[in-house]
């Protein structure tokens, strides 16, 4: 064979090598880093299950949230604001595996939760019940699922004050200033029991649901954020005039901060929010408010942020009895990034672009770094928890560099989003 032919079948052949190894950078690794952190994520669920198990029946409900100091699995009663989510983790695990061993125990650990579908006492609904019961309704084919729904729906809407235009958070927030209880406090969190009232409006017909939601998020967007897209965590009203009579933190660093995992259920509600109606006002609002987290000068090179933005800074004061005072360790909050990133991913598909590319590469690189062994637990320790070094409310001196059962949920659902959108699917 000539020399020139030779060169050119050779280039040819290494040209097409390279295209098929290049298509299998892009497929492969993506697939089984998914695959590997489910196989890694259903050890350790069917590992929690036995002891969850066991701690249920001896206290006749008990619902996994945490690890104590020993490394013991710490439970919660229905009536917290996080029962639903370990039910929500085996569906995501399920939904993934097809495992019918875990659907049984997802279906099993939700309708533990029935009686919580008239409860009223606190603004949690969303993540109680659609966490558990709206997953299962989406893979269950249970029709009875939707009823407890809408009658969650109902329940949650109780809180809803026109005057205000918002839902009541709380019964009460004490100030950690020492010198003013509020009847009337609404929380950044709310955003995320919106998208219950939103499918409750879908199945039922009933706008009222989505009326509330989305009065809701635009009182929020008014006044519960600054000029440059930071949050606020508690927003006090008149509930008689609808008025702001005070903007202060309860798990954040100082008032004037921003508490990440505050700002990560921004950035995840607004998203919903631009999902369920297609608004941009409200897709505008959501790139900002990521922006905001993403771009955070204090942002760690790992992305996963310290659990206030501004904690330990200048010109940010905690309250006189908050316990934010006695705490100089500036601790990673996992659970702020898992949420964000499973928001960015879906961010991700509503914006074009460098916009899309940039919310797209920061959920990744989040996803990789809490998949690491800096914060993916090995099996048999973390109470089995998936994630580590996560923080719950250091003002409340509880919760500090432990698991949490909603930073895995939103991990899973991440994965879940992650491996979506690498295999061209829609999210939803």
């Amino acid at each position: 064979m000539h020399r020139t032919t030779l060169f050119a079948t050779t280039l040819i052949v290494a040209l097409l090598t390279s295209c098929v190894a290049h298509k299998a950078t892009q497929q492969t690794p993506s697939n089984d880093f998914v695959k590997g952190n489910f196989s890694h994520a259903a050890t350790m669920l069917n590992m929690q299950l036995k002891v969850a198990n066991e701690k249920f029946a001896a206290k006749n409900g008990a619902f996994p949230r945490t690890a104590n100091k020993n490394g013991q699995l710490v439970t919660t009663s229905m009536y917290d604001w996080t029962p639903g989510f370990f039910p929500g983790n085996l569906w995501y695990a399920y939904e993934y595996s097809k495992d019918e061993a875990l659907k049984a125990e997802a279906v099993k650990w939700t309708e533990k939760l029935l009686p919580l579908q008239h409860f009223t006492e606190h603004h949690d609904l969303g993540f109680m019940m659609y966490c558990s019961y709206g997953n299962a309704y989406r893979l269950a084919n249970k029709p009875e699922y939707k009823n407890i729904l809408i009658n969650s729906a109902k329940a949650l809407s109780t809180r809803f004050n026109a005057t205000a235009g918002c839902i009541k958070s709380w019964n009460r927030f004490v100030s950690w200033h020492g010198n003013a209880t509020y009847s009337f406090p609404v929380i950044i969190d709310n955003m995320m029991n919106l998208e219950m009232l939103f499918f409750a409006s879908k199945v039922s017909g009933d706008d009222t649901f989505r009326k509330i939601a989305i009065k809701h998020a635009e009182t929020t967007m008014q006044n519960h954020f600054r000029p440059d897209y930071s949050s606020y965590h508690v927003v006090c009203y008149d509930s008689t005039t609808g008025k702001v009579v005070a903007r202060e933190t309860a798990q954040g660093y100082a008032d004037n901060s921003t508490w990440s995992r505050g700002q990560a259920w921004a950035v995840y509600g607004y998203t919903m929010v631009y999902r369920e109606t297609k608004d941009p006002r409200f897709l505008e609002f959501a790139c900002g408010l990521a922006d905001y987290f993403i771009n955070n000068k204090n942002m760690p090179a790992d992305g996963i942020p310290y659990w206030d933005f501004n904690a330990n800074e200048a010109g940010y004061t905690p309250g006189v009895k908050s316990n934010a005072n006695n705490i100089k360790i500036k601790y990673r909050d996992a659970s702020a990034a898992a949420i964000t990133t499973s928001a960015l991913l879906e961010l991700s598909t509503y914006t074009k672009g460098k916009d899309a590319e940039k919310y797209k590469n920061a959920a990744v690189k989040m996803l990789h770094s809490l998949s690491s062994d800096a914060y993916r637990a090995q099996p048999g320790t973390n109470a089995d928890f998936i994630l580590k070094h996560s923080v719950g409310s250091i003002p409340h001196d509880n919760e500090i560099d432990v698991p949490l059962v909603y930073a895995d949920y939103y991990f899973l659902e991440a994965l879940l989003r992650y491996d979506r959108l690498m295999k061209k699917e829609p999210l939803f």
